[in-house]
């Protein structure tokens, strides 16, 4: 079958690839709406772990189920689902502690275009089909659900994690997709405050409608420096990491409180080396700031919920999507649309069919 594959660092393009097999609790499903996420872009062009020959990339999708296994009590084929980013094995044993991002092996979790073939390909394979693939509920459009199986559960992680109370003030760095929901998410936990670090006019527009009260930039002036300004020193209740290199760690721990204040990371850093925890900020290793560094959370349960608060009007992640393609031909395009971020884009969606 056809698929878009990782042949090489660097080096992407299309490769006949073998038909999934089916497993008893799996399901065979064909893609029907795709669109590449930037952690897509950084398998590609960013280096990290060594990665199968002719892996089949991407991880966001809707699609419609072509097969299920004898096992497979609560889907169909011919039903158009949501298919999670992030797809634990839960039957492993470190579910039961909690661990469900990392129980089988690090990032177990995150299995979709990294350690098995991705959805980038005319048909697919999940494994456990009941708790992974969500129902999208009546009036969720195709872009509201895409936008819900990573950016929204991903965003919406970060802002979890970042202990936020009512009335707080929270630094939301980076305001690419996952760092607009991370907006929405925050303004939803009861945030006061929330200071939006970026520049692009699409982005920074799309901030303030869900929820940023002020919008900075790196480009005016030093990021710690100003938030720092705003908050009369003291710095921020929670900094929520959704973008930027390596510094932005750094400076996510100059800015936020000391004593009680939260760092929550959903960013991926790529390459090897360390990350820079400074001395002083962070108080001679005695600041009482707490960091959280997080894969975004998954299943069927957490996706039908964020599609539940699309369903009710609560948030309305379809406006990401800027861009449209049609054609799985089209998927290598779309990628090279988000390493290249040009003409307004946040999110594009292709649809297969």
């Amino acid at each position: 079958m056809k698929a878009f594959v990782l042949k090489e660092p660097g080096v992407v393009g299309w490769h006949d690839a073998p038909e999934p097999k089916l497993t008893p609790y799996g399901a065979i499903l064909e893609p029907v709406a795709v669109t590449p996420c930037s952690s897509d872009v950084h398998t590609v062009f960013g280096g990290g772990s060594r990665k199968a020959p002719n892996l089949v990339l991407g991880h966001e999708c809707v699609g419609r189920i072509v097969e299920t296994g004898e096992l497979v009590e609560d889907f169909s084929p011919g039903e158009i689902v949501a298919v999670p980013a992030i797809t634990p094995d839960w039957r492993a044993k470190s579910i039961q502690e909690g661990n469900d991002r990392h129980a089988s092996a690090p990032f177990s979790g995150h299995q979709l275009g990294r350690s098995q073939p991705g959805v980038f390909a005319e048909r697919f394979l999940i494994k456990d089909a009941d708790t992974t693939l969500a129902k999208i509920p009546e009036g969720v459009s195709l872009e509201e659900a895409l936008m819900c199986v990573d950016v929204v559960t991903t965003g919406f992680t970060g802002a979890e994690y970042a202990d936020i109370k009512i009335g707080d003030t929270v630094v939301v760095m980076g305001i690419g997709p996952i760092g607009l929901m991370a907006v929405e998410g925050a303004r939803h936990l009861g945030a006061g405050r929330i200071i939006a670090v970026g520049s692009r006019p699409v982005c920074t527009e799309l901030a303030r409608e869900f929820g940023a009260t002020d919008v900075i930039s790196y480009k005016d002036r030093d990021v710690v420096e100003q938030v720092l300004s705003m908050t009369n020193g003291v710095g921020a209740d929670s900094v929520i990491i959704c973008g930027g290199g390596d510094q932005s760690f750094t400076q996510a721990v100059d800015m936020v409180r000391y004593g009680i204040g939260t760092i929550s990371n959903v960013n991926y850093y790529g390459g090897t080396g360390n990350l820079g925890f400074p001395k002083f900020s962070g108080g001679r290793g005695m600041a009482g700031k707490t960091i959280h560094t997080e894969l975004a959370r998954g299943g069927r349960a957490r996706i039908e919920r964020l599609m539940a608060m699309v369903k009710y009007g609560r948030i309305h992640p379809g406006k990401l999507v800027t861009h449209h393609l049609k054609g799985l031909d089209n998927v290598e395009k779309a990628l090279y649309m988000m390493k290249e971020k040009n003409d307004g884009l946040i999110k594009v969606m292709v649809r297969i069919n």
